[in-house]
Parts: structure tokens; C-alpha cells; sequence
């Protein structure tokens, strides 16, 4: 029997990272998934499934998950019952990942990311007269004072423990 499921979409809403009474770390979000097909009215439907995740995962998720993000699940299906507070018996269907992967950069990544390329753009040859870039404003250096020789990194076997050196 194949309990797998794999899912790409867009988080639907940000996670919920709670704590079991024993300390262990659960996350909750929905994803969508958009169909390949189109519905009656020609929109593409979007289907919607609860997603459960578990210790570091769920770490991982409640600090990089975000509703929006585009992401990769991939996990088994689980069915579970519970009562209501006022008695009425409730079903779930949900999955339960096990491996989350982020397909997407952050918005605040994405924006750095704009802002950078923006501010070193070519400066145009018009206003600087030359080859497009603004002139660099390095130090000339003469022979080779100032240049220091690198060093080899030991070998790791070469390294010799503090406690060991006691001994």
C-alpha cells in the first residue's frame, strides 16, 4: 500500500506553530494548489488542503513560511476524528509533511535583490564621459609592501587537542 502525497502551490495562510505539552513543535497552514483544468465558468480552480508538520520542520516553517510563498510538500495522507465542545464529532483529511522545501525567494529578499541591481546599474557614458561606469577611486600600489603572505591551513591531523596536549 502508497500512502504519498506531493504538492506544489502557494501558502494560504501562515503557519501556526504551537507546542505539544512535552515541548514537541507542530506547525498548521493551508496550501493552494491550482488545477490543471479550467471549471464551467473557464477559471482555473484551486483546491485547498490542511497541512500538519512536525518538530524541526514545523521550527523551520513557523520562521520562513509565509502566506504567499511558493512551495513543495511532500508527506501522507491522515484522517482524523475529534469532538467539538458542544459533542459534535468532526472528520479531517490532512497531510502530514515530512519534507517542506521553500520554491521561492522572500518578498524582502526579492526587494534588496531590485533595489541592488538598481543602484549598481552602469552610470550612462554621458555623465561620466567614459566606459559607462563611474571611475574608481583605488589607491595606486607600488611594488609589493603591503601584501601579506597567506599562510597554508594546518592539516587536520596536524591539529592537537587542548585536552590531549595536557596529557
Amino acid at each position: 500500500m502508497i500512502n504519498r502525497v506531493i504538492l506544489v502551490g502557494r501558502v494560504a495562510t501562515d503557519p501556526m506553530l504551537r507546542y505539544t505539552p512535552d515541548g514537541t513543535p507542530v506547525a498548521n497552514f493551508r496550501i493552494a494548489v491550482p488545477r490543471r483544468t479550467k471549471g464551467p465558468a473557464g477559471q482555473r480552480e484551486t483546491d485547498f488542503f490542511d497541512v500538519v508538520v512536525w518538530r524541526q520542520s514545523a521550527e523551520f516553517c513557523g520562521q520562513y513560511v509565509t502566506k504567499g510563498r511558493l512551495i513543495a510538500i511532500q508527506g501522507r495522507l491522515q484522517e482524523r476524528t475529534y469532538f467539538t465542545q458542544d459533542g459534535q464529532r468532526r472528520r479531517v483529511v490532512e497531510i502530514v509533511a515530512d519534507d517542506v522545501q521553500l520554491l521561492d525567494r522572500p518578498p524582502e529578499v526579492e526587494r534588496a535583490r531590485a533595489e541592488e541591481e538598481m543602484v549598481g546599474a552602469p552610470v550612462s557614458e554621458e555623465l561620466e564621459g567614459g566606459e559607462g561606469f563611474p571611475p574608481a577611486d583605488i589607491p595606486e600600489v607600488g611594488g609589493e609592501e603591503g601584501i601579506e603572505e597567506v599562510q597554508p591551513e594546518p592539516k587536520f591531523e596536524d591539529l592537537i587537542d587542548e585536552e590531549e596536549e595536557g596529557l
